[in-house]
C-alpha cells in the first residue's frame, strides 16, 4: 500500500507514534488509509448538509475495512459572489482546490480518496486532482436542492430572483412578494434546482464513471444520498485492493461519454472549461471540437431549467442519467466505473419512468445537443454557446455593437435602459487573464431576459456565463481581449455576425481593418497586481484551452 511508506518499518517508528496519537490502533495500522476531501461550509446551500453525508462515508470506510482521514477544501458559492470582487476568485479557487486535494494526498501518502462536494469549481477542481493522482477514487456529490413553493408553483433559484429584479425595477413587482421570493425559491440544502453548473458537473461525474451509479440526481435531503456516500466509502477499499485508478476509469471513451450526456442533458457552458481541465491532467486532450461533433450528433433529450421547465427532482424520479444513458445506448463506448459495472451494463439495466422528461430521439427537444461551439474573426479559437436555450429566432443574427470594458459598466447601461432592440453588448476584458478569472455574467444575463429582450438583443463576452444563464448569450470568447485577441479592437457600430446553425461568429469589418486595429491596440493594465490573483492572471491559459496553468 502507498501508506506503507509512513507505516512500516523500524525507522517509521515516529510516524507511527504521530499516527497512534491521533487515535489509532496497532491493527489500524494495517488497513489502507483512505482519505476523504469534504468541501463542507456554513456558507453554501449545497454543502451544509456534508456533515451527515461524511458520517455516512466514515462508516462505509470502516466498515470496509479502511480507516478514513477527513480533510478541507475551500467552497465559494458562486451565486453569492455574483456580480462583486468576489467573482473574480470563483474560478480561480478550481486550480486551488486540485492543488490542495494534491498536497493532503500526496504529503500522507493516502492509499485512496473519497471526494465528498457539490458545486461549480470544487467538483472540477477535485476530478483535476483525481486525474492528476492516478489513485482509487470515488466522487460524492452532494445532490440538488428541492424546488421552492409559493401559492403551489414550484420555483428555482434563478428564475424566480435574478430575472426577478428588472420586473421590481419597472414597479410590476412589489417589495412584498420579492420578499417573498426570496424566503421561497431556495428552501434548504442542496445545489440549485436546475441544470445549472452544479448539477451538470455531477452528472458528468457520474456519466464519467466517477460515481455510484444514481449519485448525481438523488436529492440532497434523501437518504438515499446518505446510503450512497455510505456505499462509495466502503467501495473504496475494494478499489485500493483491486487497484482500480482514476486513470482506468477516465479514459478517452469515458470522456466522450460524459460529454454526449452534457449535450443530451443541455448543460452548463461552464463543462467547456472543466472537462478538457480534467481531461488533461489524465493526459488526454480534448479540444473545443470534440464537443461540437458530439453535439451536432447527439440529440437534446430533456429539458431542465434554465431553457425548460423542468427540475432536478423530476429528472431523479424519471430515472436519472442511468436512464438518459440507456436512451443513447447506441452512441455510448463502453466503459468501466468505479462501481466495478460497465457504463452499458449500468445503462441496460436503467427504467425510464417517464417519457416526456427524459425523450426519445425521435422526439428530442431539439435534434443537436445543448452547446455549440463558434468560430470566426471574432472569435479565431472559438467560442461557446448554450444553444438549447436559445429563442429560434436568434439562432441567426445580426446586430450592431455596443462596447463595454466590463461587467460593471454593462450593468450601469442596462440600469439606465440604454440598450436597444438589435443591438449586440460586448463585454470584454473579463477572461481569464484580464478579468482575472473570467467572472460569470448571470446579473447582465438575467436582466436582458428579465427586460423582454432575450430575442431582440445578444450578448458576447471574453467572460462566461452562469450554468443558469439562458438566451442569446455567446462567451469564452479566444482569444480574450487581454491576449489582443480580436474582441479587443471591436468598436461601437461595428456590425455582429451570429449564425449557430453555420456556427460562426464574425465581426464584419475588412481583414485590413482587424489588421490596422491590433497594430493600434495597447495591452492594458493588470486590473489586480497583488495577491492570488494576480499570480492567477500570470499563469493561467485561453479558455479554449480550459483557462488552466500553463505547464511550464
Amino acid at each position: 500500500m502507498r501508506s506503507d511508506v509512513i507505516k512500516k518499518g523500524w525507522e517509521r517508528a515516529p510516524h507511527r507514534s504521530l499516527l497512534h496519537a491521533t487515535g489509532l490502533t496497532r491493527k489500524d495500522l494495517g488497513k489502507p488509509f483512505v482519505g476523504v476531501a469534504s468541501s463542507f461550509t456554513d456558507v453554501i446551500p449545497g454543502h451544509i448538509h456534508m456533515r451527515s453525508l461524511e458520517r455516512f462515508i466514515e462508516r462505509g470506510v470502516c466498515g470496509g475495512g479502511g480507516v478514513p482521514f477527513f480533510f478541507g477544501v475551500p467552497g465559494i458559492c458562486d451565486g453569492l459572489v455574483m456580480g462583486h470582487r468576489g467573482m473574480h476568485y470563483a474560478l480561480p479557487s478550481r486550480e486551488l482546490i486540485a492543488d490542495i486535494v494534491e498536497t493532503m494526498v500526496q504529503a500522507h501518502c493516502f492509499d485512496g480518496l473519497i471526494l465528498l462536494t457539490n458545486c461549480d469549481k470544487i467538483t472540477p477542481g477535485m476530478l483535476m486532482a483525481a486525474a492528476r493522482l492516478d489513485i482509487p477514487t470515488i466522487v460524492v456529490t452532494a445532490g440538488p436542492m428541492l424546488a421552492g413553493r409559493r401559492k403551489m408553483k414550484r420555483l428555482s433559484y434563478v428564475r424566480d430572483t435574478w430575472e426577478k429584479l428588472p420586473e421590481r425595477e419597472k414597479g410590476c413587482l412589489a417589495d412584498e412578494e420579492l420578499s417573498a421570493l426570496e424566503l421561497e425559491a431556495c428552501p434548504g440544502p442542496g445545489s440549485c434546482q436546475g441544470l445549472y453548473t452544479a448539477n451538470t458537473m455531477a452528472c458528468v461525474t457520474e456519466a464519467l464513471g466517477m460515481s455510484l451509479s444514481g449519485c448525481a440526481t438523488s436529492l440532497a435531503v434523501s437518504s438515499k444520498k446518505r446510503r450512497i456516500a455510505a456505499e462509495s466509502g466502503e467501495r473504496v477499499v475494494e478499489l485500493i485492493k483491486e487497484n482500480v485508478t482514476t486513470r482506468k476509469i477516465m479514459t478517452r471513451e469515458a470522456f466522450e461519454n460524459a460529454i454526449r450526456i452534457d449535450m443530451a442533458l443541455g448543460g452548463s457552458t461552464n463543462t467547456v472549461l472543466h472537462i478538457p481541465a480534467i481531461s488533461g491532467e489524465a493526459g488526454i486532450d480534448l479540444p473545443l471540437e470534440t464537443f461540437d461533433e458530439i453535439s451536432r450528433n447527439t440529440p437534446h433529450l430533456t429539458n431542465l431549467r434554465p431553457g425548460g421547465e423542468h427540475f432536478m427532482e423530476d429528472l431523479e424520479y424519471a430515472g436519472g442519467i442511468p436512464a438518459v444513458l440507456k436512451r443513447l445506448t447506441g452512441d455510448i463506448k463502453d466503459s468501466l466505473t468505479v462501481s466495478g459495472r460497465r457504463i452499458k451494463e449500468i445503462a441496460a439495466a436503467a427504467i425510464i419512468e417517464d417519457e416526456d422528461i427524459i425523450r426519445s430521439g425521435d422526439n428530442a427537444y431539439h435534434k443537436e445537443g445543448g452547446i455549440a461551439i463558434l468560430k470566426g474573426t471574432l472569435a479565431p479559437q472559438g467560442a461557446v454557446v448554450k444553444q438549447t436555450a436559445l429563442p429560434e429566432k436568434m439562432r441567426v443574427f445580426k446586430g450592431k455593437a455596443r462596447v463595454f470594458n466590463s461587467e460593471e459598466e454593462v450593468t450601469e447601461s442596462l440600469a439606465g435602459k440604454g440598450v436597444k432592440a438589435g443591438e449586440v453588448l460586448i463585454i470584454r476584458y473579463e477572461g481569464p487573464k484580464g478579468g482575472p478569472g473570467m467572472r460569470e455574467m448571470l446579473g447582465p444575463t438575467s436582466a436582458i431576459v428579465g427586460m423582454g429582450l432575450g430575442e431582440s438583443v445578444a450578448l458576447i463576452t471574453d467572460g462566461r456565463f452562469s450554468g443558469g444563464t439562458r438566451g442569446p448569450c455567446i462567451g469564452h470568447v479566444s482569444p480574450e481581449a487581454a491576449e489582443g485577441g480580436p474582441i479587443a479592437i471591436v468598436r461601437d457600430g461595428d456590425e455582429i455576425l451570429i449564425d449557430i446553425p453555420r456556427r460562426k461568429l464574425d465581426l464584419n469589418v475588412t481583414e485590413d481593418e482587424i489588421r490596422n486595429r491590433l497594430k493600434e491596440w495597447k495591452r492594458p493594465e493588470p486590473k489586480i497586481k497583488e495577491g492570488y490573483l494576480s499570480r492567477y492572471a500570470r499563469m493561467v491559459t485561453s479558455a479554449a484551452s480550459g483557462a488552466v496553468f500553463r505547464k511550464e
